[in-house]
């Protein structure tokens, strides 16, 4: 068989670490899929619908530094937007592959399936260009360029990046690559180096106190493993927030816990706001996760470690990369770190529940004895993100929330795509009775493929995130009463399950003893009380409520 565009493009997604390829078949994308099945070390992943594949991405990307999808042009492509979309959101480099129509059909203009009707065969590809930093329509003559072009800018801005490949295209003869893809970032100019290093000595010189809070853009651009080195050689006081839990081992001294501006633990709060300088990695402040921008930094205090630039009080400096800045400011830390309080914090301990019956306090102490060292954790928009926030990781823990995007059901395709990520590593899907009904079918692609995550179904019977914003007696935020535990066996006919249904601390601390080392799927279904939510989410929800009933005077 003659090389092609679509060798071309499984050889690039490959070489990026890709291994694995999610999506939903269509004829559109049928010719190139014949070319992934055939290549050795790429293999295809076939999901319930689209946008669950889209989320599958996502997890996967998470635990792997990138992902590709793919779709059916117009109908695929739409449905997987919603997914795309919280992946440009929350920085992950997706390539998503679209199949399209014959490009001599397009050049006619025929009236085809999954179109308009109007012989434009470019709306998609508009929208696309909203939720992705690169796109590209293949021909013959650009394919192999503009496939490069899409997957570096992809990686480099750690987001989407979309490829329209028409079915004749991806036939289309090419050379096979010689030289890999270059993501290095470019060095910095000497002199803007040097003038960030003179500004940051001086600003860190003069503080009593230092703190460090780094989140999710540190994870992204793969700096966990400096940030740690610097933690381990120089303590210091340090926190994620929500979108980076996990980047640190939270069983290190000197971890405080989760920063959520007013909302945090005091001890948390006070040792990230009293600091003299704090250090901030890869933060963005959002609305979630800062319980509505109540985080009290001011810009003379803070040293602002972002993408290509960092800003020292007021002044920014640009072209300079997160790593390298990470290592000018470990070196001036180390310096001076011996005049600053020794850091010896931890976190502090979560309190149990009252009583046998299971309510907040009692499931997140009970599963904060459950973790071990390297599991996956997903934690569901809601009580499931927010309750988790109190958890304190042990070593090699990949935790994974979306609370920018905040879209409900995503964390179950999610532990799909972790899952076929690290299929030896243990998998805790925390979500809720609502989030889960959006994408459950992929409960079914989990049997399929004998995965063995363990799905804790928060059952709080409804929207309970929604109804401590708004509406809590409101039959809007009711859903349907489903026979959980019954579920994986309908959604396979091959595949294994165990479930559990638990209403008291105890039998759920016994079930999470029995599931130390999971021979199959399991799900438990975790009754709590209906209005019962964690502290940290009550904060959140009174933020968003207030600020959604605000009115302009």
């Amino acid at each position: 068989m003659r090389y092609c565009v679509a060798d071309y493009l499984v050889d690039r997604l490959n070489e990026c670490g890709i291994r694995h390829l999610f999506g939903v078949p269509g004829d559109y994308n049928l010719v190139f899929l014949d070319h992934v099945i055939a290549h050795p070390e790429l293999a295809w992943v076939g999901c319930a619908n689209e946008l669950n594949a889209a989320y599958a991405a996502d997890g996967y990307a998470r635990c792997k530094g990138a992902a590709a999808l793919l779709t059916t042009f117009g109908v695929g492509e739409l449905s997987a937007l919603n997914g795309v979309a919280g992946s440009y959101a929350e920085h992950l480099p997706v390539i998503h592959i679209v199949g399209a129509p014959n490009s001599h059909a397009q050049q006619r203009g025929e009236l085809l399936h999954h179109t308009l009707g109007d012989g434009d065969f470019r709306h998609f590809l508009r929208i696309a260009e909203e939720v992705s930093v690169a796109q590209a329509t293949l021909t013959p003559a650009n394919a192999c360029t503009e496939i490069d072009r899409v997957i570096l800018e992809a990686l480099k801005q750690q987001r989407p990046g979309y490829l329209l490949l028409p079915s004749d295209v991806a036939e289309a003869p090419a050379t096979r690559p010689t030289k890999r893809l270059d993501v290095a970032a470019a060095a910095a100019e000497p002199a803007t180096l040097e003038a960030f290093r003179h500004c940051a000595q001086a600003k860190i010189a003069e503080s009593r106190s230092a703190s460090l809070l780094a989140d999710f853009l540190a994870l992204r651009y793969g700096l966990q493993e400096a940030l740690q080195q610097w933690m381990d050689g120089t303590p210091m006081p340090h926190a994620s927030l929500l979108m980076g839990k996990g980047l640190f081992d939270e069983s290190k001294p000197g971890f405080l816990g989760t920063y959520s501006g007013a909302a945090s633990e005091p001890q948390v709060r006070q040792g990230i706001e009293s600091a003299g300088v704090v250090i901030c990695v890869g933060v963005r402040f959002t609305d979630t996760i800062t319980a509505g921008f109540s985080q009290k930094l001011s810009q003379q205090q803070t040293i602002d470690v972002q993408p290509n630039a960092v800003r020292v009080g007021e002044r920014w400096f640009s072209g300079i990369s997160m790593a390298q800045a990470v290592d000018v400011l470990h070196q001036l830390c180390k310096r001076q770190a011996s005049a600053w309080p020794a850091a010896t914090q931890r976190p502090s301990e979560l309190q149990p529940g009252n009583g046998d019956k299971l309510d907040q306090h009692a499931l997140w102490h009970t599963l904060q004895n459950a973790l071990q060292p390297g599991d996956i954790v997903l934690a569901d928009q809601g009580t499931a993100a927010f309750g988790a926030a109190a958890l304190t990781l042990p070593e090699g823990v990949t935790f994974i929330a979306q609370p920018l995007w905040g879209s409900i059901g995503y964390t179950l395709p999610a532990a799909f795509g972790a899952q076929t990520a690290h299929p030896n590593r243990r998998v805790l899907l925390l979500i809720g009775d609502g989030s889960a009904q959006l994408t459950i079918q992929e409960l079914g692609s989990m049997l399929r493929d004998g995965q063995k995550p363990v799905v804790l179904l928060l059952n709080n019977d409804g929207y309970t995130v929604e109804r401590a914003i708004h509406g809590p007696e409101q039959r809007y935020n009711d859903i349907a009463a489903w026979d959980w535990t019954r579920l994986p066996q309908a959604l396979s006919v091959d595949g294994q399950a165990e479930c559990w249904r638990v209403t008291e601390t105890a039998q759920l601390a016994a079930v999470m003893e029995k599931l130390a080392s999971p021979e199959r799927l399991a799900l438990i279904e975790i009754m709590l009380p209906k209005q019962d939510i964690p502290e940290l989410l009550r904060a959140v929800t009174s933020s968003l409520g207030k600020r959604n009933s605000e009115m302009e005077h």
